[in-house]
């Protein structure tokens, strides 16, 4: 007879190194939402709590530039940590990962508008370029006269 098949959580909960795994990434998560809260303006969405080793909080961020300006918050950041969530923390570690930059890219774009302008200077451009080329840009410019149209 076959076992019936068991609970994941209490998989996780049992032994070995998933309980442990489950709760670093929990905590690490929390540390991700509380960090964000307390960074001032645009940079907590250019963040992201990535590991806690041996009393140093690694944070990842999409660029040099706010990396240097998270820089500057570090040690303001640190007395609040160690004051309110993590009294054993040691330092703040800041690290570049551009890869956090493509999601953050990709979910503000829109790509189904098209403005006004922009039809403007893509017909202007169609009339100068010819064959099949122009077509296309002319097709594209009238997607933004239906656009208006649906939006209204």
């Amino acid at each position: 007879m076959k076992k019936p098949p068991q609970d994941l959580s209490n998989l996780l909960h049992l032994s070995g190194k998933l309980p442990e795994l489950a709760e670093k990434a929990e905590l690490l998560n929390n540390l991700n939402r509380y960090l964000k809260q307390i960074i001032d303006g645009p940079a907590a969405e250019q963040l992201k709590v990535a590991n806690l080793r041996q009393g140093v909080l690694v944070v990842e961020t999409s660029s040099a530039a706010w990396a240097a300006r998270i820089n500057f918050q570090k040690p303001k950041l640190l007395r609040q940590l160690q004051a309110e969530t993590l009294p054993m923390l040691t330092a703040i570690e800041v690290k570049v990962n551009p890869g956090l930059a493509i999601g953050n890219v990709n979910s503000q774009m829109n790509h189904t508008y098209i403005s006004n302008e922009a039809a403007q200077h893509i017909t202007a451009l169609a009339d100068h370029v010819e064959g099949s080329l122009g077509e296309k840009l002319k097709r594209l410019a009238a997607l933004a006269s239906r656009n208006r149209q649906s939006n209204d």
